[in-house]
Formats: structure tokens, sequence, C-alpha cells
């Protein structure tokens, strides 16, 4: 976590990762940019547990759903990550299982084999909850990206690749320069008190 910058200490970090085709040895391959974007101690956006996406883990979910049922499941599974508690989340996705699991028996399951990831956030308060499950600051950094990249079609060299994600995130970083996290003021106090041995460490 830690960095050479006035910051020393990233508290939340999401990962994500975006492909480009890169031209290697003269074939043009899927390669994984892999994305890191840091919440600082001061609340600001820069490039512990483990939180498990809950958006990518409801469009895992959709993958195999018909079109006509993808929304009535979107609302069903929103009370399973939005439950106060992981027991009531367990209980509202058997209530969901019991609704939806004779024509899509894998959706419960999925959940189940990655729940220990899944429900991480559940022991935080409200707000390090909504922080962690959600994925909009990695969203919008990855979408500047796309952007930037999708026009290219594939790139010459590795390098050629870097400069455009450099540029990317450069773009984003400025857009960010003076914007903090929404409610830091409260999350950061609740963060000093389930890891204050670590935030002791970086804060004195």
């Amino acid at each position: 976590m830690c960095c050479e910058r006035k910051c020393q200490m990233y508290p939340i970090i999401f990962m994500d990762a975006t492909v480009l085709k890169i031209r290697i040895d003269r074939v043009v391959k899927n390669v994984a940019a892999y994305i890191m974007l840091g919440i600082t101690a001061e609340g600001n956006k820069e490039i512990a547990e483990v939180q498990r996406c809950i958006v990518h883990q409801i469009r895992s979910s959709l993958k195999f759903v018909s079109w006509k049922d993808r929304k009535a499941i979107a609302k069903d599974l929103k009370v399973v990550y939005t439950a106060n508690t992981e027991e009531q989340a367990l209980e509202n996705l058997n209530e969901f299982h019991d609704i939806w699991g004779s024509k899509y028996p894998h959706i419960k399951q999925s959940w189940l084999n990655h729940w220990n990831e899944l429900a991480t956030f559940f022991k935080y308060p409200e707000a390090i909850k909504k922080l962690i499950y959600t994925t909009n600051p990695i969203e919008s950094l990855n979408s500047t990206i796309k952007r930037k990249t999708k026009s290219k079609g594939s790139f010459p060299t590795i390098d050629s690749a870097f400069k455009v994600l450099y540029l990317s995130i450069q773009e984003v970083q400025n857009k960010w320069k003076n914007s903090k996290v929404r409610n830091w003021s409260e999350i950061y106090p609740q963060l000093c008190i389930f890891f204050s041995e670590i935030m002791e460490k970086y804060t004195k």
C-alpha cells in the first residue's frame, strides 16, 4: 500500500481489467491491462481484504438469462446485496432461489461459490458498505480508457498501448484533482475504528 506520494496509504483499492488488442510477434492478441484505483486517506481517488465486484457478479448472473427476465432478476438480486446483515442477505438469496431456482439454478450457486468474497462488506457500517460494493470510480476510469482505445483498433506495440493508457489516466486524474469521495468525513473515522492498527501506523 505504500507509495512515494504525499499520501502513503490507500485504505481502499479498486481493481479491474480492460482488454486491449496489441500486435505481438506479428499477431494481434487480446492483452489484459489491469487497473488499480486507490482511495487515499484524504478521500482522494488515485491511480486488507478482498471485496468481489457486485456489479460483475450481477452481470455474470444475468449472462444466461433471457432478456424478458433480466430486469426482474436484477431487481430481485438487489435485496441480496443491499441487505443489512449477511444473515439477511443469505435468507434473501434463498427466497430468490425459491422464485427463480427452477428456471435459473446456476445463479444461487454462483453467488454461494463466491460468497466469502462477496459478503466482505456486510461487517462494515452503511457508509463503508456503499463505498466498497459500488464500482462507480473504477467504472468511470475504465469508461474513459475504453473510449480512448476503441478508436485505435489494435496497437502496433505494447509501448504504444501504454502511452494511450497513461494519457487516459492523466485525463481522469486531472478531473479528480480537487474532488473527494462522497461522505468521506463519515467514512474515514469508521475506517480508523475497524483498522485501527493499520490506520494509526500511517496517520501518526
